[in-house]
C-alpha cells in the first residue's frame, strides 16, 4: 500500500478557547470535537511567530522565521524579504516528486506574488490577508449559482487614535446566505480536488495531500445573521487580562492598545464582538464537516491523515489588545492543533510541539526523509502512540518564538516552559510571567528580586537556544542581559584577548 493521503486544514487568527475539544461548554464545533475525540488534540502547541506569513512559511520549510527570511506580512513588511529563497526546500514540491496529488484552497500568504501554482500545486493564488471578496474567481462562483454579491451592513469601527476619521472594521452583518460566503466558496473548490484525488486514488493508487486554509476567523467578523447572532453576548465570559494595567509592561502595547482602539468598547460591546468571533468559529466548523463527511463517503477516513490548525492566535480585547502584534501573550502564541493519523490513538498531548514540526511530520508520513536543514521534529511517532520514537518532542521542556515586527520593525524572543514565561525585548522592559500564580500574564515580576534565579536561569536557556540555532539575537543579549554562566565561549575568548 503506498503512503497515506494528508487532509490539511487550517484557520486563520484562531483562539485555543473557542472550541469545544479545548473546553469551550458553549461554542458549537461539532467537526472539529469529533476530529478530536477520534485523534491526537495538543495542549502546548505554538507558532513559532504570531503573524501570518512567516508562521505559514515555517510550515512550507520547516525553519525557524529567522532562518527562511519571511519576517512579517508583505502588506506590513518590516524589513524582511518578500518571497521565498528558491533554493529553499518546500514540503509540497517534495511530495509531488514522491508521486503525491497535491493541491491548495484558499489562503495563501507566503510572499507576496508567488502562489501554489508557483510551486506547482494544483490551486489558485487567492492574495492577501483577508477574504478575497473581489476576486474574479469568486466573483465567478456567485454568478454561475445565482447568488449574491459581497455586501455588509451595520458595520463595527474602532476609533482612530489620532482622532481623525474611524478604526478599523472589526465586524459587520454579511448581507449573504451562508452558501454564498468566501469560506463556503473555499469548501466547495476542496470538496472538487477532493473527488478528484479520490478518482486517482482509486484508480491509480496515487496518494494525495489536500489541504484548505480558510481566511477566517480572523477579523473583521463578516458573517451572515444566523452566525452573527448564533450566540448569547450574556453566555460571553471576557478574559481576565482585560484588567490589563500595562504598569511595568513595554510601552508599544499601551501604544497597540490605542492603535486598535480597544477601549472604544465597554464590555457589552465586547462581550458582543467576542459572540460574533465565536460564531464565525462554528460557521467554518460547519464547512469542515462538510469536507470531514466526504472523506468518508469515498471510503477515504481510514487512509486519510487529517491535521486541524492555526497560523496564531488573537486577542478580541485580552490585555485590551485587538488583532496581533507586539505582545507574545498565550492569546496568540498558543494555537489548536488536532491531528488523526490511521492507527493512531484517541489522546491528549502536553508535549511542546510548534508549526515548525509539521513540515517533517507530514513528510514523514509519506515516507520522505525530513528537508536539510529543518529545524523541527516529526511528531509521526507520538502521533501514533509511539512513546520510544517520540523522545525527541516528549523531553523537550521548553518553546521557544520570535517576533520580527508588524506594522513597523520590532523584536522580541520569548522563552516558555512548564511554568514560567520571559521575553527579551531589546529596546524596552522585559518580561517574566509565573504561569502558576499569574496564568493571565498580568504582573511582569521580571525585576522582582524573588524571582531573580528563574530571571537569570531562563534567560540564559534562551540565550543559549538562540545561539544554538544561529539566531542573530544571541550576540545582543550576549552584551546586553544578565546569563550569568551561560554566556558563550568565543564572546569570553574576544573579552580576553582585549583585556
Amino acid at each position: 500500500m503506498s503512503p497515506h493521503n494528508i487532509l490539511f486544514l487550517m484557520t486563520d487568527q484562531h483562539r485555543v478557547d473557542t472550541l469545544g475539544a479545548y473546553g469551550n461548554t458553549v461554542v458549537e464545533t461539532p467537526a472539529l470535537d469529533g476530529l478530536a475525540a477520534r485523534g491526537t488534540r495538543f495542549d502546548r502547541f505554538y507558532t513559532p511567530t504570531a503573524i501570518c506569513t512567516p508562521a505559514r512559511a515555517s510550515l512550507a520549510t520547516g525553519l525557524h522565521p529567522f532562518r527562511h527570511g519571511l519576517l512579517a506580512n508583505p502588506e506590513r513588511a518590516a524589513g524582511g524579504q518578500d518571497e521565498l529563497n528558491e533554493s529553499q526546500p518546500l514540503l509540497w514540491p517534495q511530495l509531488r516528486a514522491a508521486g503525491y496529488q497535491v493541491g491548495h484552497v484558499g489562503k495563501w500568504h507566503i510572499g507576496r506574488e508567488h502562489g501554489p501554482e508557483h510551486h506547482g500545486l494544483d490551486g489558485e493564488h487567492l492574495p492577501g490577508a483577508l477574504n478575497p471578496v473581489r476576486h474574479p474567481s469568486y466573483q465567478r462562483w456567485l454568478a454561475d449559482r445565482g447568488l449574491p454579491p459581497f455586501a455588509v451592513t451595520d458595520p463595527v469601527f474602532g476609533t482612530a487614535a489620532n482622532g481623525v476619521g474611524r478604526g478599523h472594521l472589526i465586524a459587520g452583518r454579511l448581507r449573504q446566505p451562508v452558501e454564498a460566503t468566501v469560506e463556503a466558496f473555499l469548501t466547495d473548490r476542496t470538496l472538487a480536488l477532493l473527488e478528484r484525488y479520490a478518482a486517482g486514488r482509486r484508480t491509480s493508487g496515487r496518494p494525495f495531500m489536500l489541504s484548505c486554509h480558510w481566511f477566517g476567523p480572523h477579523l473583521p467578523y463578516l458573517v451572515p445573521d444566523h452566525y452573527y447572532d448564533l450566540y448569547d453576548p450574556d453566555d460571553v465570559v471576557l478574559p481576565e487580562s482585560m484588567a490589563e494595567t500595562f504598569a511595568g509592561k513595554p510601552d508599544v502595547q499601551r501604544r497597540y492598545s490605542e492603535y486598535w482602539s480597544a477601549d472604544a468598547f465597554d464590555a457589552d460591546a465586547w462581550r458582543k464582538l467576542n459572540a460574533v468571533y465565536w460564531g464565525y468559529v462554528t460557521m467554518i466548523d460547519h464547512q469542515i464537516g462538510r469536507i470531514l463527511r466526504a472523506l468518508e463517503e469515498y471510503g477515504l477516513g481510514d487512509d486519510t491523515a487529517v491535521f486541524f490548525t492555526a497560523d496564531h492566535g488573537e486577542f478580541t480585547g485580552g490585555h485590551r489588545l485587538n488583532d496581533k502584534g507586539p505582545a507574545m501573550y498565550e492569546d496568540i502564541y498558543r494555537v489548536p492543533a488536532i491531528a488523526r493519523v490511521p492507527g493512531g490513538p484517541a489522546q491528549v498531548s502536553d508535549a511542546f510541539a510548534t508549526l515548525t514540526d509539521l513540515n517533517p511530520t507530514l513528510l514523514d508520513i509519506a515516507g520522505l526523509p525530513a528537508s536539510e536543514p529543518c529545524d523541527g521534529d516529526s511528531l509521526l511517532p507520538l502521533l501514533t502512540g509511539d512513546t520510544g520514537g517520540a523522545r525527541a518532542v516528549l523531553d523537550r521542556t521548553e518553546v521557544v518564538a520570535e517576533f520580527h515586527g508588524h506594522h513597523f520593525p520590532y523584536s522580541q524572543r520569548m522563552i516558555r516552559d512548564r511554568r514560567y514565561k520571559l521575553v527579551h525585548n531589546p529596546e524596552s522592559v522585559h518580561e517574566l510571567y509565573d504561569l502558576d500564580r499569574d496564568p493571565h500574564e498580568l504582573r511582569n515580576v521580571h525585576g522582582s528580586p524573588a524571582y531573580a534565579d528563574v530571571r537569570r536561569e531562563l534567560t540564559g536557556r534562551l540565550y543559549r537556544e538562540l545561539l544554538r540555532r544561529g539566531d542573530p539575537a544571541h550576540s545582543w543579549m550576549g552584551y546586553t542581559a544578565d546569563i550569568g554562566g551561560h554566556r558563550a565561549p568565543d564572546l569570553d575568548g574576544v573579552a580576553d584577548d582585549l583585556g
